[in-house]
């Protein structure tokens, strides 16, 4: 069960990053030239560059993927908040591991919601993001807390 489980986790995350590209592909020729590419805690772009910085979220993405694919894949190789002895490794294990794609949907999420906002924003300057970045990095902070809390359960 936990393999289906995690190997669930492991699909929508790679679906999710084909969904980045391909928004990104679809999308690409019909940004202006010029495209807002750094946004204010108000949600005001900043700075402009080329539309060919549309591919930055994807390939910086990707490298991202790649990274945490690696580290679940060896979970001996990640840092852990305790010392891994015999007796709580698998479940240390496997709290990294679903922590590690949690975390990666996370991301992915935010990526994706930058990158819808940033393309919408390309045309309408008073466009919002979908979901406000407040809300994205507090997920991500309370998925820190529940993480803790569990390594702490299981040490």
């Amino acid at each position: 069960m936990e393999n289906v489980f995690l190997t669930i986790f492991d699909i929508f995350n790679f679906g999710l990053l084909i969904f980045l590209w391909w928004f990104t592909l679809k999308n690409y020729n019909a940004l202006p030239q010029t495209i807002p590419i750094y946004f204010d805690f108000k949600g005001k772009a900043d700075n402009f560059g080329s539309k060919k910085y549309s591919f930055l979220m994807p390939v910086i993405l990707t490298v991202l993927y790649l990274f945490l694919v690696f580290a679940v894949r060896h979970p001996e190789s990640v840092n852990y908040p305790i010392g891994i002895t015999e007796k709580n490794e698998d479940s240390q294990f496997l709290i990294m591991k679903i922590f590690m794609r949690w975390l990666l949907i996370l991301v992915m999420g935010i990526f994706l919601n930058i990158q819808d906002y940033m393309f919408r924003y390309s045309v309408d300057e008073s466009a919002k993001p979908r979901v406000p970045l407040s809300t994205a990095i507090l997920s991500l902070f309370a998925s820190l807390i529940v993480v803790f809390i569990f390594v702490g359960i299981f040490k």
